[in-house]
């Protein structure tokens, strides 16, 4: 365990001697022959001198900056400058290590530079020496003057202002270096505005006056500059201060004009503008306040002045209605005032805010006005009385026209009432406050000239007419009673508690009086003098087979004036009961239904007016009937023409036409015509097909089938016997007399044609009427 340090020790001092050994030699070589050699280590460092410049010298370039030095000195060592201004804008001569700056250093814009010094071997260019990091330092000289952060200012300040108040803050700023005081110290001076503002050594700008009035002067400008202790200055050492007066609310409202006049129609709605006043205030918008007002005169309730805050205007309005015919004239003094100025820098007030008003009141054809807005009459039901109430109106106009007077269809359209030309109101029918008890007129005045014809001018009021009421009507049920009992019913079973009402009013003393209206019952009615009655079994024990219901007929009476009584029937309905008085059985009642006699002649009329309108309508069908049966002659039917666009069956359709009537003239003649219907031939005649000519000869007249078809008109012509059948009666021929001749396929069979129809016989049963006509068959007896 000893050892071990102990080897260490060992080997660590012999590590040391070679060391020493190998330092030793290299010295040896590389000192001068003045340097005494020796065994001592010796310690290596770079030599520096001061490392400062100022900037901006004035001397011709290069400038000296400093020198570089190591303790390395041989001869074949060299010096070398690293860095981003090396060789740039610093160069160091490599024997000596002088360091020059080739450029015009300023601050300003660098204050320090950074390099690296080397010293190399001039042959290999190893290190040396380690590098070293240096700093090159540049001096402030005071070269710049304050500048501002901007060449204009905008600043504001209320108006009117005490002196001294704060303005704005300007700042000037000095590129030099801020430790030295003398190079960035910083005085400001007003060249332009200084005899109304100020600014001190910390850039603040104040006022030297009170009476900056916006109204006068409202902006101001001012130049500043700024200088250094040294008094350096320049172009961008001056700034522009634009000040702006804020407006306060210092000035009265002042009166264009002192006298205002007005003309306005007599009808001029409560409310409506009649006039604007106008006034002068400097003030801007925000702060022009105006209030106008009346101070002299007395109309002060007739109209009001409101103002218009977007355009400051006093707008004259009428509180009531104005009258022509009662004023002409209005005239008053008003005034004009702003309460929220502020009176500590507004001068006295001016006598112009005040003003003469003068409104003429000019005429206007008005329409009739009456007395009270509205009529309220009472009226008793069931009375014709000549004179309910009367309305008037009168014209408010100097000409006093008549007025007339009308109720509006559609406020009375029972046509009950009706308005004298004086404006007496009577009624033309009873009323009945039971089914109406108010009646809501709407009463016309209207403003008739000389003629009595009306000008259009016209008015409305409203009449309420409040029927009163009379006792006319008698006392019935309150409701509609159902009383059942049952046939075992005890003697003084209570049935039913009935009560009563009334369609008149009722007063609140009323008393209804009770009472059966026969006595051959088997029910008591017993009146408990509080308007209701017990209705309760007199005998007992009802026999059901022999009667199922009861009619009681009660009659009900009240203490009105006159007094009236009326019958109700009460149906009480008997029932099967058990032992417990439950009902088990009834029998349903038939409620009577009572249709009253206005009801029935309604009823009557209806059906009455029903059953003539359906005998008008059957009359009418009827002979109409008749007019179409009657409306023509015999002659005038068999002339018409009877036309049918019914295809036909083609030429197995043998039953719906015969052919042979074309061909009924190929044998000799025509039938004669028909005498009459039952002349008429009921088979035509069968013809042979006449023999094909081959070749055919000149075609010699309209040939067979014309003929036939000549006979068959002709025939038809002059048959007036009989209706026409189905047989066509007009035949689209063209005669021999045509250049293009016949162009109908009715004659082909005596054409000159060469073609063989032979072959239409293996088609089919379809064309075998076609085969039969235009074949070549020698035995041409065809029937049709």
């Amino acid at each position: 365990m000893y050892l071990l340090p102990v080897l260490l020790a060992a080997m660590g001092t012999c590590l040391g001697l070679l060391v020493a050994t190998a330092t030793s030699a290299n010295l040896a070589q590389l000192d001068t022959p003045s340097m005494l050699p020796t065994l001592r280590r010796q310690k290596r460092d770079w030599i520096w001198n001061q490392m400062h410049i100022d900037e901006e010298k004035n001397v011709p370039l290069p400038h000296y900056v400093g020198k570089i030095k190591s303790s390395v000195n041989r001869k074949n060592a060299k010096y070398l400058l690293k860095g981003e201004y090396a060789d740039k804008v610093f160069r160091v001569k490599e024997d000596t290590g002088d360091v020059f700056a080739f450029e015009r250093l300023d601050r300003e814009k660098i204050s320090e530079y950074h390099l690296v010094a080397l010293i190399v071997d001039k042959n290999t260019n190893k290190n040396l020496e380690s590098p070293s990091s240096f700093t090159i330092k540049v001096h402030d000289v005071n070269d710049n003057w304050p500048v501002f952060t901007h060449r204009f200012f905008n600043a504001s300040v209320p108006e009117m202002s005490a002196v001294g108040t704060s303005v704005t803050r300007l700042t000037a700023v000095d590129a030099d270096d801020p430790t030295i005081a003398e190079h960035t110290s910083v005085t400001y001076e007003v060249l332009k505005g200084n005899e109304y503002f100020a600014i001190d050594q910390s850039g603040l700008i104040s006022t030297t006056t009170k009476d900056l009035d916006r109204e006068t002067k409202a902006r101001y400008e001012v130049v500043v500059e700024a200088r250094d202790a040294q008094g350096l200055r320049g172009d961008s050492g001056t700034a522009t201060v634009l000040i702006t007066l804020q407006d306060i609310n210092d000035n009265f409202p002042i009166f264009t004009q002192t006298k205002y006049t007005f003309a306005v129609p007599e009808d001029i709605r409560v409310g409506s503008p009649l006039g604007s006043l106008f006034v002068e205030d400097p003030d801007e918008p925000q702060n022009r306040m105006t209030k106008y007002s009346i101070v002299q005169g007395e109309y002060r309730d007739t109209f009001s002045i409101e103002t218009d805050s977007t355009r400051n205007e006093g707008i004259i309005k009428p509180m009531k209605p104005l009258d022509y015919e009662r004023i002409r004239q209005y005239t008053f003094t008003i005034e004009a005032m702003d309460p929220t100025i502020n009176l500590r820098y507004a001068s006295s007030a001016s006598a112009k805010n005040k003003a003469r008003v003068i409104i003429n009141i000019t005429d206007v054809d008005e329409p009739p006005t009456f007395q009270q807005p509205f009529y309220h009459f009472q009226l008793r039901e069931n009375q014709k009385k000549p004179l309910i109430g009367a309305v008037r109106a009168v014209d408010p106009d100097a000409a006093q026209r008549t007025i007339g007077y009308s109720i509006r269809r559609t406020s009375d359209k029972g046509e009950f009432f009706r308005v004298k030309k004086n404006g007496d109101i009577s009624n033309e029918k009873e009323l009945d406050r039971e089914i109406y008890p108010w009646y809501n007129l709407t009463v016309e005045a209207k403003e008739l000239d000389s003629s009595g014809t009306s000008t259009g001018k016209e008015s409305i009021v409203q009449v309420h007419i409040e029927v009163l009421d009379e006792n006319d009507n008698a006392p019935e049920f309150a409701e509609p009673y159902s009383p059942k009992v049952c046939e075992n019913a005890a003697q003084g079973k209570l049935v039913v508690q009935i009560s009563a009402t009334d369609k008149d009013i009722t007063p609140r003393n009323v008393r209804f009086r009770f009472s059966l209206g026969t006595e051959h019952s088997n029910f008591t009615l017993t009146d408990n003098h509080d308007n209701t009655a017990n209705i309760t079994v007199k005998y007992g024990q009802f026999d059901r087979e022999r009667t199922k219901v009861h009619h009681l007929p009660v009659l009900i009476s009240d203490n009105g004036r006159p007094s009236l009584t009326g019958t109700s029937t009460l149906a009480v309905t008997v029932c099967k009961c058990n032992e417990y008085g439950e009902f088990t059985f009834c029998e349903e009642v038939a409620y009577q239904v009572g249709v009253s006699v206005q009801a029935l002649v309604a009823i009557f009329l209806c059906i009455l007016t029903i059953t003539v309108i359906t005998l008008l309508i059957f009359l009418r069908r009827r002979l109409r009937k008749q007019a179409r049966a009657h409306g023509k002659s015999v002659l005038e039917i068999h002339e018409q023409l009877v036309s049918y666009n019914e295809e036909g069956g083609g030429e197995m359709d043998t039953n719906s036409y015969d052919v042979s009537v074309l061909n009924s003239m190929r044998r000799g003649g025509a039938n004669p015509p028909r005498p009459g219907l039952d002349a008429r031939p009921l088979v035509y005649a069968q013809v042979q097909k006449p023999p094909r000519r081959t070749p055919p000869t000149v075609h010699g007249g309209p040939g067979d089938m014309a003929a036939v078809i000549e006979v068959k008109k002709d025939e038809a012509d002059h048959d007036g016997g009989g209706p026409p059948y189905d047989t066509l009666h007009i035949y689209g021929y063209e005669g021999s007399e045509s250049i293009a001749e016949s162009l109908s396929s009715l004659g082909t069979d005596s054409s000159d044609s060469d073609v063989d129809y032979d072959f239409l016989n293996d088609w089919g049963p379809r064309f075998k009427m076609l085969a039969e006509l235009y074949g070549s068959d020698p035995q041409g007896d065809l029937v049709y």
